[in-house]
């Protein structure tokens, strides 16, 4: 491992013995971290549109932790103070999910949304993580057609796969040089410390969303004693970063499409797509096949077989938009009108982005950021396309829908090594939240994450829908779990089971808190 943490400074007994005092020089020399966790933000009120409460400063840390004299780069953070009340317990770190997904903006979402009881215990504190947003923000320079990853596989194009794969690996090489090296989950890790330490906290609370509970889970891995009351929403399974997460999806779509089906089935008399299980399914692929046919025209656009696959992948975890996307393609492919269906959960705008776009900002930044941490995390990615090409055609006759395009080349295959390790995650005492039936981080995932932190709680949605749980009613079964916790510091007795009920499977409400997406085309966690 090239990077390590630093060496404990002298025991004060010893340095008492052996010098006077550490002058500022010696102590900087003792520490050489010291000049950061000491720094004093100049807080100011973030935009006149926003609360004066809601507070940005920037601060410095160091590119490489393993040389912290060398390059520095900026972190853009944000808070909104508890009140006083005299409740306050301490401060909560927000991180929404990408990777490469603002977070700066949260601590107003954050505060709208937390009952009175929660947030006046905490400071709420946000933070666009390295490379993002207002953070040193990277750029590849990728045009719109290279931020897509989703590649189907097929013999005739796959040649064309590799090109677009090395292409974004070396113009991300050739804008950014070593700085990728360190847009890394663990160094991401460290920056939370060192807020930590600039805020004058002991520990600190989190509540991460989809990639941010993996960056939670590593945090607590490299800073066990520092870690408060942590709560993981959607989670990562630590032993799946990174390339089997994006295989997930495909393993995660089967049994929600099986679920469509059903569903569907069981409403014939609306949807007309057929009245058993099989009939529906049949219905399904033969649409594929026409439109691989003759593309089908939609909105302007002209879609094939892999086009609707990608398009309808997510929806199928809700399986009412689900059925009527698939009766307006049905309706296109004869000629007939039809519009779009797209009000997801996983589709819903993000609150947790920037408020209004910056246009300052590189078009690419989220996508950039994306492939620096996934690849970067990581050595686990096969470096011969051959692989690649092997493991697309064996998914894509394991899970039909979405197999190819989950095991299909990326830029990872020409990416340079890591600079370190990925993190092995075990045994942290928190809570980790999951919805059944969530696209982005399947149960699967969530079940992995839960598995491998032995010393935590889970908060299990039966039935739950979408990618998020912590939003909304906070009467809601998951919601007063997560409240408590929060509030008390006591992990459940045992792992709590809740069962979907009311408008929970309706997406969240503006204001609330829905998936993150990167960049446009490109399916985040």
């Amino acid at each position: 491992m090239r990077i390590r943490r630093l060496a404990p400074v002298l025991a004060v007994g010893v340095t008492a013995t052996l010098l006077p005092a550490l002058t500022p020089a010696h102590a900087a020399t003792a520490d050489p971290l010291q000049r950061f966790r000491s720094q004093h933000p100049a807080w100011h009120r973030c935009d006149t549109s926003q609360p004066a409460a809601y507070q940005c400063a920037a601060i410095e840390v160091p590119l490489d932790y393993s040389h912290p004299t060398r390059k520095t780069i900026k972190l853009a953070i944000s808070r909104m103070k508890a009140g006083t009340s005299g409740q306050r317990h301490g401060a909560i770190l927000f991180n929404p999910g990408g990777p490469g997904g603002e977070g700066l903006s949260m601590p107003v979402m954050m505060n709208d949304m937390m009952p009175k009881k929660v947030r006046q215990q905490y400071d709420l504190i946000g933070f666009d993580p390295r490379g993002v947003g207002r953070s040193t923000p990277v750029t590849c320079g990728l045009t719109a057609a290279e931020q897509n990853i989703e590649h189907p596989y097929r013999p005739e194009t796959f040649k064309r796969d590799v090109t677009w794969a090395r292409t974004v690996a070396e113009k991300c090489r050739a804008k950014n040089g070593d700085v990728l090296r360190y847009l890394t989950t663990r160094n991401t890790a460290r920056d939370m410390d060192v807020i930590r330490a600039v805020l004058a906290e002991k520990k600190i609370s989190y509540l991460g969303y989809s990639y941010g509970t993996y960056l939670g889970a590593v945090y607590a891995q490299m800073f066990p004693q520092r870690t408060d009351r942590f709560v993981l929403d959607s989670a990562v399974d630590p032993a799946r970063v990174w390339r089997g997460m994006i295989q997930v999806w495909a393993e995660g779509t089967e049994p929600a499409f099986t679920r469509w089906t059903k569903w569907t089935a069981q409403r014939n008399h609306t949807y007309r797509l057929g009245d058993t299980p099989a009939a529906v399914k049949k219905t399904f692929w033969d649409l594929i096949a026409r439109a691989d046919r003759d593309p089908i025209p939609y909105e302007g656009e002209k879609l094939n077989g892999d086009d609707i696959r990608a398009a309808l992948r997510r929806q199928f975890f809700s399986p009412e938009s689900a059925a009527k996307s698939v009766v307006g393609l049905k309706k296109a492919a004869d000629g007939k009108p039809a519009s779009r269906n797209s009000a997801t959960p996983d589709d819903a705008t993000d609150p947790r982005r920037s408020t209004a776009p910056d246009e300052q900002l590189p078009a690419d930044n989220s996508t950039a950021v994306f492939w620096s941490v996934v690849c970067g995390d990581t050595a686990a990615w096969p470096r011969d396309p051959d692989q690649y090409r092997r493991d697309a055609i064996r998914n894509k006759a394991r899970y039909p829908l979405y197999g190819d395009f989950g095991s299909n080349i990326t830029p990872c295959a020409f990416w340079k090594k890591p600079a370190e390790p990925v993190t092995a995650v075990h045994n942290a005492r928190l809570l980790t939240v999951q919805n059944q039936w969530d696209s982005q981080t399947p149960l699967a995932s969530g079940l992995g994450m839960h598995r491998a932190l032995k010393g935590s709680r889970m908060v299990y949605v039966k039935g739950g829908e979408g990618h998020g749980v912590y939003y909304g009613d906070p009467r809601a079964c998951a919601n007063r779990a997560v409240n408590a916790y929060l509030s008390s510091g006591r992990l459940p007795a045992r792992d709590v089971t809740c069962e979907v009920s009311g408008n929970q499977n309706r997406g969240p409400r503006k204001g609330m808190v829905p998936t993150p997406q990167p960049a446009p085309g490109v399916p985040g966690f």
